[in-house]
């Protein structure tokens, strides 16, 4: 019987399978994500996070199962309404940062050069800097800037905080709280920094092989379970 999709969920995961070549990178997976929450899928690499990540994002077909988006089957036109950040860079390394942002609001009717502009003085980025000569933390900076400026329902992050120094990510968690307006926005996110992100979400969900492990929210586990997301984890791997 297939599943209704519920007005409030902006991702619904049925039955979805994802091979490559031969090999099983996501395997049958099930799941559904509400509307206004913060999501954090965390996991070793190679577990399936960013598969999965771009599978939501339109930007993968599945090889069985279904996706929806706000109600809508998943395909390439998906990019329209998701803001995707990937791990690695997205931006010509050529460009200044004041380039790189009225490229993104050609390419994108709805990104919001004003608050995109906020966020770069937030940041202490400098709009005359060019790209190829930022620091990784400043990068990964600019990146954020470029997803939280855009106006859609679905914002999906990989590794936002990877390989960056502590005052970096505790400046990006910031600006994702004070950026996203939690009314019109979904916020799913990938990463290994779990202690530092744990206040940050509403629920967590465990990866492992491309099968989900736990997918309950963050109250619950310390509530009910007495226990922090990474003891979470530890008894869900053992």
């Amino acid at each position: 019987m297939t599943q209704m999709i519920a007005d409030d969920s902006m991702v619904t995961f049925e039955n979805v399978g994802k091979k490559f070549q031969r090999k099983s990178a996501v395997k049958d997976v099930s799941f559904t994500i509400p509307k206004g929450e913060i999501i954090g899928i965390i996991g070793t690499n190679g577990s399936g996070k960013s598969t999965i990540l771009k599978l939501m994002a339109g930007l993968l077909k599945p090889t069985q199962g279904r996706i929806f988006v706000d109600g809508k089957a998943a395909q390439r036109l998906t990019t329209q309404y998701v803001a995707f950040l990937p791990e690695q860079d997205v931006y010509y390394s050529e460009h200044t940062i004041g380039q790189t942002l009225r490229f993104y609001s050609q390419m994108y009717s709805d990104f919001d050069l004003g608050k995109a502009l906020e966020l770069i003085e937030e940041f202490k980025l400098q709009l005359e800097q060019k790209v190829s000569v930022l620091s990784k933390g400043n990068r990964a900076r600019l990146k954020i800037v470029l997803a939280l400026s855009r106006d859609v329902p679905l914002i999906i992050m990989d590794e936002p905080l990877s390989g960056l120094d502590p005052l970096v990510r505790e400046s990006i968690i910031r600006s994702l709280i004070s950026s996203v307006d939690m009314e019109k926005q979904t916020v799913v996110l990938t990463t290994h920094e779990v202690n530092e992100v744990e206040p940050l979400l509403d629920r967590a969900m465990l990866i492992r092989n491309g099968e989900v492990l736990g997918y309950e929210s963050i109250e619950q586990i310390q509530s009910e379970r007495g226990i922090g997301l990474v003891d979470w984890m530890r008894t869900l791997l053992a």
